[in-house]
């Protein structure tokens, strides 16, 4: 490692996480209500979204609160029910920014409650899980990817080369075998090494559909030279390979996602110890 790369490892990582943290670690925004779910603290509600779903059955709202789901109550609607409804009625309401057919667990207090429909989970401000993969050569370079112009998040920034949301009912390992076979054409026997994904922050950001709580995960590996990246879904445009100093001038410049520029910034911190 060239000595000046070292020292712009130590500077970058404090002066951007510095500039970061007011962009993860905010309040709810302006006219949230906490959300319970059966009972349970789980969200924090959009204004919006709380217009559009006041007359659903199951939702009922106080001055400071927005229940869905009554724990116990005979005849009333299956949480699961209410959980399907409440989706379609911010689909129909234009609350969500793109339906994915995808179900995310929804998590509270420790307990999964049930599922919801991706694009529904920011709306009511449910915590998300998110896994990256910081794919390295052997020699020390990064590769990262270039996010597709079709994406409706965060279009044609530069990305992790492997990440994504966990889906319903998966570990947050198989959510990585699964993100690097559709991301990158990764399998697992691909991979040289399997470290274990470390949590690494908690997200808490205002986005326009919303608010965003998503724990990051992130593990390193070092791919062999056969291991190339291949993208298979069509969410990926491009993918390099950057060595340290250019991975650096990239971070200063903000060109990564949010996301991606954390789970890197702490891979960097563990590469290269004396800058952490």
């Amino acid at each position: 490692m060239k000595p000046l790369s070292g020292r712009r490892v130590r500077v970058l990582i404090d002066h951007r996480l510095q500039a970061l943290t007011p962009l993860f670690q905010q309040a709810p925004p302006d006219h949230a209500q906490p959300l319970m779910l059966a009972g349970r603290a789980a969200g924090w509600v959009s204004l919006p979204a709380r217009q559009a779903i006041k007359h659903c059955a199951g939702v009922s709202i106080d001055h400071d609160t927005t229940h869905v789901g009554v724990p116990d109550q005979s005849g009333s609607p299956s949480l699961q029910g209410v959980l399907h409804h409440v989706a379609e009625t911010l689909r129909e309401a234009g609350c969500l920014k793109a339906w994915r057919n995808e179900q995310i667990d929804i998590m509270a207090e420790g307990n999964c409650l049930g599922t919801l429909e991706r694009a529904a989970m920011r709306p009511l401000g449910l915590r998300t899980r998110a896994v990256h993969l910081n794919a390295w050569s052997a020699d020390g370079r990064l590769w990262v990817a270039r996010r597709s112009l079709a994406k409706p998040t965060n279009p044609g920034c530069w990305d992790t080369a492997v990440g994504g949301l966990v889906s319903a009912g998966e570990s947050h390992q198989l959510a990585l075998m699964r993100e690097s076979q559709e991301e990158a054409g990764l399998e697992v026997n691909q991979l040289d090494v399997l470290k274990p994904l470390r949590n690494i922050v908690r997200v808490s950001r205002r986005i326009p559909e919303g608010y965003q709580v998503e724990d990051i995960l992130v593990a390193d590996y070092e791919l062999p030279e056969h291991g190339l990246p291949v993208n298979q879904d069509g969410e990926v445009s491009e993918f390099e390979c950057l060595q340290l100093d250019d991975l650096l001038d990239r971070l200063a410049e903000g060109a990564f996602t949010l996301e991606a520029e954390l789970a890197i910034l702490d891979s960097l911190g563990w590469r290269y110890p004396d800058s952490r």
